[in-house]
């Protein structure tokens, strides 16, 4: 796999500062029971790196010292780790808003037919990814078989109430595209995505999450073997727009990795960036203290302020 990194140290991003931190995200390991093409964490089912029990406690307690308001879970598939649960039930137990971003297919493997009643009992909410509502388009970029199994799921999660208006279980759709491309409007998309899932397959949803593509790891490997990098990075460098530097998610979030060390974003933890101050443990952190610190940038950053602008909560304007 090409390296991207060298390809992203040359920047004219703009500098930036954090924020008051709101979000904790945790990557819980790269194990992951799919392997799909825009994977910027290049996980799989053969990857062994998974958070230990020490680690966990220690993302336990920083939550307990700081304001933390919502912890966002990810991987690869994050119910793969075995302490998933128990980091769940902790901070569900301190009223933090719990985020598990689900490949909805790990809820109809064996040895997890239990997890979809756990997420519901625990107000989880799960943003699942579905980066299209065509069958053909979804197994192209994440395997045969997938989108008919995550039909099935989603299904499964709608007979729990997630999805449906009125309850407080909320189920988010997750859409990226399938090539170098920008995203469609977040909102005329999720009007189609909300239409087709309806009539077709009777499911229901609470919102579409558009994410741009970010030319790192397994994606942006694959650009370079197509000659399409640098082409890709000058559009996001076309469409950036300094409005979206306001809404970046780096401001308000912190990124853990599976060993307990933090960085500013997810994709910096993919690319082993660290942050300003240097390799840093979760339990080395203090909440105040990242307030106003600047924050490590490079070209891949303007994935998250082209256009609509990008983020893991979906588009930015």
């Amino acid at each position: 796999m090409h390296d991207t990194l060298p390809f992203l140290k040359t920047t004219d991003f703009p500098t930036i500062r954090r924020g008051m931190l709101e979000s904790l995200q945790v990557n819980l390991g790269y194990r992951c029971n799919q392997t799909c093409l825009h994977c910027h964490v290049n996980a799989g089912p053969r990857r062994t790196e998974m958070m230990s029990r020490k680690t966990v406690d220690a993302i336990i307690d920083f939550l307990r010292r700081g304001r933390i308001q919502t912890l966002d879970l990810t991987g690869g598939a994050p119910e793969m780790n075995r302490y998933f649960r128990d980091l769940v039930t902790a901070a569900r137990e301190m009223d933090i808003t719990i985020i598990d971003r689900c490949n909805l297919t790990i809820l109809l493997e064996p040895g997890y037919e239990s997890l979809a009643v756990f997420l519901a009992e625990n107000g989880v909410e799960i943003n699942a990814s579905l980066p299209c509502y065509l069958e053909e388009n979804v197994d192209r970029q994440r395997g045969d078989g997938v989108f008919t199994t995550s039909i099935r799921a989603i299904r499964r999660l709608n007979e729990l109430g997630y999805g449906h208006p009125g309850t407080d279980l909320r189920l988010n759709l997750v859409y990226n595209p399938q090539g170098p491309t920008l995203p469609p409007s977040q909102n005329s998309l999720e009007t189609a995505y909300r239409q087709h899932l309806l009539d077709n397959y009777g499911i229901h949803f609470n919102q579409l999450l558009v994410i741009t593509n970010m030319p790192i790891q397994r994606f942006g490997s694959t650009l370079i073997s197509k000659g399409q990098f640098e082409s890709y990075m000058q559009l996001l460098r076309e469409n950036h727009k300094e409005e979206n530097l306001q809404s970046v998610m780096c401001r308000s979030l912190l990124s853990v990795d599976w060993q307990g060390y933090v960085y500013d974003c997810d994709f910096n933890q993919m690319l082993k960036i660290p942050m300003p101050h240097g390799k840093r443990h979760i339990s080395e952190i203090k909440v105040e203290e990242t307030e106003g610190m600047p924050i490590t940038v490079l070209d891949h950053c303007y994935a998250c302020t082209a256009g609509q602008g990008s983020s893991c909560g979906g588009a930015l304007d």
